[in-house]
């Protein structure tokens, strides 16, 4: 079990959703947090209802100053979580640019931002932990999901090359691959439908892997397996034989 009582960690991405509900978990554990997302009236509710020690800084992980800013006002952190996400269904065949450069900017290059943010002084300090989000979905390449499984896909790379790089310096790396939040993504969306999930039982999933040593988690469970499953399939018997391809 992780001790939490004191340790000062930055949630980036928790205004609403999964992000929202971990830093209720995280305040009830002891931790002080600090909380980030685009919105300040968002984050001021947050800070007023958490039950420990909150402040909030706002960030915008789409641009490298923002991201630089905050960062330095923050100071030094034992730990940063990143759940800034954006999701929205796309299709090849019905390509919104300016859609997929901002999902992919928000789930994979603002992480990346984050991350150069936060890093070298962690090594500096050799100590750290450091939580990525990514989605079950990222390896799979569902349908209707250009942009968002990629940039999943992305940052479930990141997570596995920055765990290598830093194994010996005592910064931990941890990578937690989620559904998508019930609220955020309407019933019954064809092949997502599987990964919906509450948000407090997706953050106390997450909190529970963050007490752990383990890499990476899925979750939900049932239908991460699914999809990892299907993967060892040809894409027509996954996706269906009237397909071509």
């Amino acid at each position: 079990m992780r001790e939490w009582q004191g340790k000062r960690y930055w949630l980036v991405g928790a205004s609403e959703g999964l992000g929202r509900a971990l830093a209720h978990v995280m305040s009830r554990a002891g931790t002080e947090l600090i909380v980030s997302a685009r919105s300040e009236e968002r984050l001021a509710d947050l800070v007023a209802e958490l039950p420990g020690r909150a402040s909030y800084v706002t960030v915008d992980v789409r641009n490298s100053a923002s991201v630089t800013d905050a960062a330095a006002e923050i100071g030094p952190l034992d730990g940063v979580v990143y759940l800034a996400g954006s999701y929205a269904p796309v299709s090849a065949s019905a390509w919104d640019a300016a859609r997929v450069e901002e999902i992919c900017d928000i789930n994979f290059t603002g992480c990346a931002r984050v991350m150069g943010a936060v890093v070298p002084a962690m090594v500096a300090r050799g100590e750290g932990h450091l939580v990525m989000c990514g989605s079950a979905a990222g390896p799979s390449g569902l349908p209707n999901s250009i942009g968002y499984g990629a940039a999943k896909a992305g940052v479930a790379a990141l997570a596995r090359s920055m765990q290598q790089d830093l194994r010996s310096s005592g910064v931990e790396v941890q990578l937690f691959n989620a559904g998508l939040v019930r609220s955020a993504v309407p019933e019954g969306s064809g092949p997502m439908a599987p990964l919906l999930m509450d948000a407090e039982e997706a953050a106390q999933e997450m909190f529970e892997h963050m007490n752990t040593t383990y890499f990476s988690k899925s979750f939900p469970r049932g239908a991460s397996w699914l999809l990892q499953g299907s993967r060892l399939l040809p894409d027509r018997a996954v996706w269906g034989f009237g397909r071509r391809g």
